[in-house]
C-alpha cells in the first residue's frame, strides 16, 4: 500500500497552486493532501519572522491524513521553501521566537522528504536566521531513518542581461554566485543536501504557476516520484 502524501507549498503560494501535482498523484494511488495554505498565511513569516505559522498547519494536516488513512507515516513533498521548513518539521530542537519554544518531532512520521527547488542554503539576510537554524541542528540529510530526496532545476544560466537578470540575481543572494544554473530561482547548488539523494532535472522552472513544465508537471515528476513510499 503507497502511503499517505502530504505537499507543503512554497514561500507566499497558495495550497491551490499544487491541487494539479495532488491530483497526479492520487491518480497514481498515493492518497495525497495539500497543506490548506493561504497566501495571506505567509505575511506572519515575512522579515526573517519565525515559520511557526506553517509548521502548526503541516502538523494539523500530517496527523489529520494520518488518522483518516490508518497508517503511522506519510510522504512528505515540499516546494521551495517549504523544504527547509520541512527540515524544522522532522527535528526535535525547540523552534520559535517567542517562548515557550515548540518542537514537532516529525521524523518518525515521515518515511520520505522530497524536496523540489529549494534553498537550503542562503546569503539572504531575511532567511539567514532561519536557515541557519536548520542547517546548525539538521546538517544534510539529517534523520537516519528519513529518506531524503532533492530535486534542483537545470534551466536557466543566470547572467546579467535582459532576460536573465531575476536568475541571476536570485541565485546570487542565494549562494553567492549568479552566474550559474538553477530553475530561474534556486540555484542547483543550494537545492542539494549533502547525504540526500540529489537530482537534477532540465528545463523544469521554479513555480507552479509557470506557463512551462515545473517540478511537478508529468514529465519531470517522473524522476522522483519512483522515491516515494
Amino acid at each position: 500500500m503507497s502511503l499517505p502524501t502530504v505537499i507543503l507549498p512554497g514561500f507566499f503560494e497558495s495550497a491551490e497552486a499544487y491541487y494539479s501535482l495532488e491530483k497526479l498523484l492520487q491518480n497514481i494511488g498515493f492518497p495525497t493532501v495539500t497543506v490548506p495554505l493561504q497566501r495571506r498565511d505567509w505575511i506572519a513569516t515575512l522579515g526573517g519572522s519565525s515559520v511557526v505559522p506553517i509548521l502548526q498547519q503541516l502538523d494539523y494536516t500530517v496527523k489529520s491524513i494520518l488518522q483518516q488513512v490508518g497508517v503511522s507515516q506519510v510522504n512528505l513533498i515540499a516546494h521551495s521553501a517549504g523544504g527547509w521548513i520541512s527540515r524544522i518539521y522532522l527535528g526535535e530542537v525547540p523552534y520559535g521566537k517567542r517562548s515557550p519554544k515548540l518542537t514537532w518531532q516529525g521524523h518518525s512520521q515521515v518515511a520520505t522528504l522530497i524536496t523540489l527547488g529549494t534553498p537550503h542554503t542562503s546569503l539572504e539576510r531575511w532567511t539567514r536566521s532561519n536557515l541557519d537554524f536548520v542547517n546548525n541542528n539538521y546538517p544534510g540529510a539529517f534523520h537516519e531513518k528519513v529518506r531524503y530526496v532533492c530535486v534542483a532545476g537545470k534551466t536557466i544560466f543566470g547572467q546579467r542581461r535582459l532576460g536573465n537578470w531575476l536568475a541571476f540575481n536570485s541565485y546570487k543572494l542565494t549562494c553567492g554566485n549568479g552566474n550559474t544554473w538553477g530553475d530561474g530561482i534556486t540555484p542547483i547548488e543550494a537545492a542539494h543536501l549533502n547525504g540526500a539523494k540529489n537530482l537534477v532535472l532540465e528545463g523544469v522552472m521554479h513555480s507552479p504557476r509557470s506557463p512551462k513544465i515545473w517540478y511537478g508537471s508529468p514529465e519531470s515528476m517522473q524522476s522522483w516520484v519512483k522515491y516515494l513510499a
